[in-house]
């Protein structure tokens, strides 16, 4: 049985992370575990009795939720989880206990109060996570489809190893992956090899027999070119790679990862650079 955590905190956000994690949830016949982190410092006597009692409140509350969810999702197994300390840092060590295929954050945490953790943490989490994370913007209107999957094609040594994982959720839900060769520069050496990297993934895609599409644009702003496109395209997820090495020329990582998280308004799968190979 597959596992899909939940980064919890007690914002509508992270109840719409909920509700989108539902939709893989119930294709991947995974459970589903809320994650609530209690990033509080030590205080004094009288606040960490105070805290104490703060901490039941909200593990009821979570309770709460999770068997109104399990009553109307009975098909789906829900738990509970909760840690104390750094909130990406212990998202991550559950993560890696639960050997979590996905984890779904937030992208706008309600910020004022330090309850309200999403929002700030949502790109901590996808830089540290063990597993892919996608965030969910609190705007984007939740369907039961993924039909189309964006995969930007860069020329960093990493921009493949999204491809597995990408094309695992493509079988799952029967969706079509958009390989996009978007160029930033006028350089032939390094256009070139994009063409190579989207020729190997046409390669990988058609032995998984993964139905794709490929497409290419010209953009000065890289982010800017991938939101039109998946505008254009009607994409439903926009899968990219993390922060990972040196950056070189027209690379989807580091700022441009960031960027995509804080602005799309459709969801964003973000994989680091490591194995996520078939299962």
């Amino acid at each position: 049985m597959k596992t899909l955590l939940v980064a919890f905190d007690f914002s509508k956000n992270a109840i719409h992370a909920l509700d989108y994690a539902l939709v893989y949830a119930r294709k991947m016949h995974a459970t589903v575990d809320l994650v609530w982190i209690d990033n509080s410092r030590p205080a004094d006597s009288l606040i960490q009795t105070i805290d104490e009692e703060l901490r039941i409140e909200k593990k009821n509350y979570l309770n709460n939720i999770i068997n109104d969810y399990a009553a109307r999702y009975p098909d789906i197994s829900f738990d509970l989880y909760l840690g104390k300390g750094k909130i990406y840092q212990e998202i991550s060590k559950i993560a890696r206990r639960l050997k979590a295929e996905l984890i779904f954050t937030g992208t706008h945490g309600v910020t004022g109060f330090e309850e309200f953790w999403i929002g700030s943490n949502a790109y901590r989490i996808t830089t540290t996570a063990p597993c892919p994370v996608v965030t969910v913007n609190s705007s984007y209107q939740i369907t039961d489809a993924v039909s189309q999957i964006l995969l930007p094609v860069d020329s960093s040594l990493e921009t493949n190893e999204k491809l597995p994982f990408a094309a695992n959720i493509a079988e799952v839900f029967g969706a079509t992956i958009q390989l996009l060769k978007i160029y930033n520069t006028p350089l032939n050496v390094i256009r070139k090899r994009i063409d190579g990297f989207a020729n190997e993934a046409i390669g990988f895609l058609e032995k998984r027999m993964v139905n794709f599409e490929i497409g290419e644009m010209e953009a000065t702003n890289v982010v800017s070119g991938i939101l039109t496109y998946s505008k254009k395209k009607d994409i439903d997820i926009i899968a990219i790679m993390t922060e990972q090495g040196n950056i070189t020329a027209n690379r989807f990582l580091g700022p441009y990862a960031q960027q995509l998280i804080n602005t799309a308004k459709i969801p964003v799968m973000s994989l680091r650079s490591m194995d996520y190979g078939d299962e």
